[in-house]
This record gives C-alpha cells, sequence and structure tokens, in this order.
C-alpha cells in the first residue's frame, strides 16, 4: 500500500482553479445535480478540485459503509488517496475507473476550464463482480500485511453489503457524468466572469467600460482611467477582485461574447471576431481555444448538434 508522502497536487493547481471550483461547488446548479444523482443512482457524487483527494468521499451522501470502515485505517486511506491520484495522472477527457486493493471501483471525470482539467466529478464506491469467500479472504491477508488492524466481523458483514452493480449500468451512469461535466466546462468561462458580491466599485466600472466598449481597442490604460486608478494599482485591484488579469478577463469577455454571436448560423467566425475586438483571426483562435477548450469551428458544430436534437425533440412532441 502507498504512502500518504507520496501524493501531491498537480503542478497545474492554481489559485484562479480554486476560486473557480469554489464556486462551482456552491452553485445551484451542481447542487440541485448533486442531489438529483444521488437519490436517482444511489451512489455519492463529489466534486473536488484537482489535486485535492478524499478520502471515502466524506461530505457526500449514499457512502459505502465499507469505504468508510476501511478509512478508518490510516494505511488504507493513504492507499485510497493515492488511487485518486492515480486516476488523475491518466485521465483524459472522459470517465476512467479504478479498482482500489479491495476491489472496490471508483471513477472520476474532469472538469476542464478551457484546455486545462481543474476538478474531478468523482464517484462509485461499487463491485462490479459478486463479492467472494475467496476475495474477501485475499483483502484479509492484505490488510494483515500492511499491519492495518480493523474488526473483521464488521469488515466482513460491509465487504458483503456493499452494492454490486453490472458494468452496463455503471457505465450508462459514468454517461450522465460526462454529459454533466461537458456541460460545467461549456459554462466554466461564463462562471469566471460572474461579479463577485464583494467587487469594488472601481472594478465594476471599469468591468462596465469594457462592457460597453468590447468591439474596440481596449488597453489597461483605458480601463484604469474608467476606474479613476493609476494602472499600476488598477492591476493589483482587478486581479484581486476577479482572480484573473485584465488581459485575461478582456479576452474571455471577447470571447463569451463571441459565443452568444456564432448561435446566429449566417454569422461567420471571422465576422464575429473582429466584431467583438480580436485584431487578428489567429489572436482570435488560440484566445477561444485557450479558454473554451476547442475551436471555434468545433463549437459551432456543437451547437449545431444542439440545435438539431432540439428540433427533433420538438418535431416528436408536437406529433405525439
Amino acid at each position: 500500500m502507498a504512502t500518504a508522502k507520496s501524493i501531491t497536487a498537480p503542478p497545474h493547481a492554481d489559485l484562479r482553479s480554486s476560486e473557480f471550483v469554489a464556486r462551482l461547488q456552491e452553485s445551484a446548479l451542481f447542487q440541485g445535480y448533486k442531489e438529483a444523482f444521488q437519490t436517482a443512482t444511489g451512489l455519492p457524487l463529489v466534486l473536488r478540485p484537482v489535486g485535492y483527494y478524499k478520502a471515502a468521499m466524506g461530505d457526500a451522501r449514499r457512502i459505502n459503509p465499507f469505504c468508510v470502515l476501511m478509512a478508518t485505517s490510516s494505511k488504507v486511506c493513504a492507499s485510497c488517496l493515492e488511487l485518486q491520484a492515480r486516476m488523475e495522472c491518466q485521465s483524459g477527457s472522459g470517465a476512467i475507473t479504478f479498482e482500489c486493493f479491495a476491489g472496490i471501483s471508483l471513477s472520476a471525470v474532469p472538469i476542464r476550464l478551457g484546455e486545462r482539467a481543474v476538478a474531478y466529478l468523482q464517484t462509485g464506491q461499487i463491485l462490479l463482480h459478486e463479492p467472494s469467500r475467496e476475495s474477501f479472504e485475499t483483502l484479509l491477508r492484505q490488510l494483515h500485511d500492511a499491519n492495518a488492524v480493523m474488526d473483521a466481523r464488521k469488515l466482513e458483514a460491509a465487504y458483503f453489503g456493499t452494492r454490486v452493480m453490472p458494468k452496463a449500468q455503471y457505465e450508462a451512469i459514468l454517461h450522465l457524468l460526462e454529459n454533466f461535466s461537458s456541460h460545467l466546462s461549456m459554462i466554466s468561462n461564463d462562471l469566471v466572469l460572474k461579479q463577485a458580491t464583494s467587487e469594488v466599485p472601481a472594478v465594476t466600472k471599469a468591468r462596465a467600460f469594457i462592457a460597453e466598449h468590447l468591439g474596440e481597442s481596449i488597453a489597461l490604460s483605458d480601463a484604469a482611467r474608467a476606474a479613476n486608478m493609476s494602472s499600476f494599482h488598477f492591476c493589483k485591484v482587478f486581479k484581486a477582485a476577479l482572480g484573473v488579469t485584465f488581459t485575461d478577463y478582456l479576452s474571455r469577455a471577447r470571447v463569451e461574447k463571441t459565443k452568444q454571436l456564432l448561435i446566429d448560423p449566417h454569422k461567420r467566425v471571422s465576422e464575429a471576431a473582429y466584431e467583438v475586438g480580436f485584431q487578428s483571426l489567429s489572436q482570435f483562435n488560440r484566445a477561444f481555444r485557450r479558454i473554451t477548450g476547442e475551436t471555434p469551428s468545433a463549437y459551432r458544430e456543437h451547437l449545431q448538434r444542439v440545435a438539431r436534437k432540439m428540433g427533433s425533440r420538438r418535431a416528436f412532441e408536437h406529433a405525439a
């Protein structure tokens, strides 16, 4: 079993990502989905930032009593945390599932802020096969070898009481999480741009100025002047209030406006880019991909697919 010392946060876990994830965790959107997911599936669900690992998913409902019992041992707990770290290192764009040494399946689905994974939706704590006496005896030997002292009778009851789920059903549940993750990733830029409740008046003035002059060439000094601050002081206040630099905020505001313009199928991508203030298509393409995680063309194709699905659904409802 691994030790807790081997668990470290990935180098790309930063303050801005943590602030975004905290905002997402508190959102009505996530809280509503979490409650519905746990009620419908009977499985626990947590949203955790990159590099932050939860033993037994402690703040979720529907936690497997076996995992709770195992987490009382520091050595077993460290092994579970190490498993989560391995999942992060090997995760791609979709769900990834690992089995712990006890055969319990744990899964994680990444949420992306642009091209980077900043958080994971985590669920599982189920068996994909029927527990057997042989597998339980093997578990006891592993715990003994690791000097993990536990009550064998309680452990046995919890182990054989662990929920067993058909693989196809579990994969369908993970597909639901992937769809929800994709939705959260799509709205991530809008969440980053949301105004904090404690925003200082000067930043509010600057944001209003940016929104009003978005299609023009806006320098930092222009926004600072609108906020009645020196450029140097404005940089510090703006970053402290919103968690992003002025330049990054301006790019995000322009990308968000572009996404709205691309809803119009007759609007060319190049027209939308110049209309919101980008000075070149190469600059626009780099910013759009960095912030959304996909190209403008791929984003428009996604919008068209959604529109077709909605059209088919409306046609079906009308026929019914």
